[in-house]
């Protein structure tokens, strides 16, 4: 139990000090918001501070620090130390930075951030990419919450039948202004998130469950090599690019950019709480990561978020884990497609003001979403993981291109490029390795790897050394 409160209280003072550094180096002014200055009632909508982060919290969550802290917590506690330094000095540091440095630019997408600080082709490619990203998470965020529903309902009620039900939800969630189903709806559900791991912690005290010292031993049952799988498997909780798709939604509401740190580098430490909670819990139910391992295997990550809920909490438990299964990947699924639509119209140029033209968007892409729900889900997971990750890496480098860019002292921007010179060795090597990649052996993808993030570094600090400051473009 000392290894998890350890945790949290290093989490604390990382949002206190890291985050204040993080905060500086950005330097936040009294401007006046794109929630003001391109208020449209649609996705220019001023919110406040409290909605805004349980609004950014959901959006970035959903059940990503559950599914893949339960899967990370096979490889056992080294597991936390990912979770909580990752949080810190990357995710923390990527979920402020895409959100802040969108602000800036009227509320756009990472897509268009590449395209002003690394060129016309990474605006591109990002383009694509993050539609792709945003798909699959949409799409995996269908999947899991209908067959659950399935379960627990009368045979007559298919996964098919949810899948629709579902989708017709996300049609409306995409369609309507953020202030009218995702700002009511957000905070209650970012509260049963919550609510969710205060009653794992309270229940792993109550039952005298064992939570595991700190140990960077590898346990995994499969013996699965920790770098660079444990770095992909739990994305949401330590870093996820997932988020940099979802920030620049919030951007568009905040009421003062000295909201920032509260709500983006605020919202993704929370997250981190969440994912260690059930990292230890997972582990302290079942009793070791072999007896995880086997649960997760035999009954899916849904399953064993209601094994470990009504055997921890009984009842109560039950009614929190089908909230919170059932609705969290629902809000993260709706996003994602909202934002998807948010790219669409940047790069068509449709005024998304008018519904004729948010309905052009909205009804192609929930249809190619409809037919991704064919495909097996846990093919979706894993190229969903490496996708997330590899959006990371890129939107840490846009970061770091925007504080070479714009900062006076710019050795700041290695609060940066450093996370990022990391998630990029994790990224090439993880896509070399992995049967969904090129499944090459662990030497070769080590090394290539390893050259990869240098070379990507040794152009950072040629860049460092002959950048040229200049004004921030605030209009595009």
């Amino acid at each position: 139990m000392i290894s998890i409160l350890c945790a949290f209280a290093v989490l604390v003072f990382g949002y206190i000090f890291y985050g204040r550094l993080v905060t500086k180096v950005f330097a936040p002014d009294k401007r006046k918001t794109p929630a003001y200055t391109k208020e449209d009632g649609v996705d220019f909508v001023p919110m406040k501070t409290g909605k805004a982060f349980l609004v950014q919290l959901l959006n970035i969550a959903g059940t990503g620090p559950i599914f893949g802290a339960l899967m990370g917590a096979c490889f056992g506690p080294i597991v936390f130390l990912w979770i909580v330094f990752g949080a810190i000095l990357g995710g923390g540091v990527h979920d402020y930075m895409s959100g802040m440095i969108s602000e800036r630019h009227d509320g756009a997408s990472i897509a268009e951030l590449s395209g002003i600080y690394l060129g016309k082709t990474a605006k591109w490619i990002m383009r694509i990419f993050s539609v792709l990203l945003l798909l699959l998470t949409g799409t995996v965020f269908v999947t899991s919450p209908a067959a659950l529903l399935a379960r627990l309902t009368p045979d007559t009620l298919s996964v098919t039948f949810w899948i629709v039900v579902i989708l017709i939800y996300y049609v409306l969630a995409t369609l309507l202004p953020i202030d009218k189903i995702i700002g009511k709806l957000y905070p209650i559900f970012g509260v049963v998130l919550i609510l969710m791991a205060v009653g794992i912690i309270f229940g792993i005290i109550k039952g005298g469950y064992t939570i595991p010292e700190i140990s960077l031993k590898n346990l995994h049952p499969e013996k699965l090599p920790v770098w660079p799988y444990m770095f992909v498997t739990v994305a949401c909780g330590a870093i996820s690019g997932f988020h940099a798709t979802q920030s620049p939604m919030v951007a568009k509401c905040l009421k003062s950019e000295k909201e920032g740190r509260k709500v983006f580098y605020g919202a993704m430490l929370t997250e981190s709480v969440i994912a260690l909670v059930w990292a230890a819990g997972g582990v302290a139910f079942y009793g070791a990561t072999g007896g995880l391992q086997n649960a997760l295997d035999n009954l899916g990550q849904s399953g064993v978020v209601y094994d470990v809920s009504t055997g921890m909490l009984g009842t109560i438990g039950g009614i929190l884990a089908i909230v919170g299964v059932v609705a969290c990947p629902i809000t993260s699924g709706d996003t994602a497609f909202r934002s998807a639509r948010l790219i669409l119209a940047e790069i068509t140029k449709l005024d998304q003001k008018k519904i004729k033209n948010r309905l052009i968007i909205t009804v192609p892409l929930l249809s190619v979403g409809t037919v991704l729900t064919q495909l097996d889900f846990n093919v979706l997971w894993r190229y969903f993981s490496w996708s997330n990750q590899t959006l990371a890496m890129i939107s840490l480098w846009v970061a770091t291109a925007y504080l070479l860019k714009t900062k006076q002292n710019k050795i700041t921007s290695l609060i940066t490029a450093l996370p990022a010179v990391f998630m990029s060795a994790v990224s090439m090597t993880y896509i070399l390795m992995a049967k969904e990649g090129f499944n090459l052996t662990q030497t070769v993808a080590y090394s290539v790897g390893i050259c990869f993030a240098v070379l990507l570094f040794g152009v950072y600090l040629y860049k460092l050394k002959n950048q040229k400051t200049t004004e921030p473009i605030h209009n595009i």
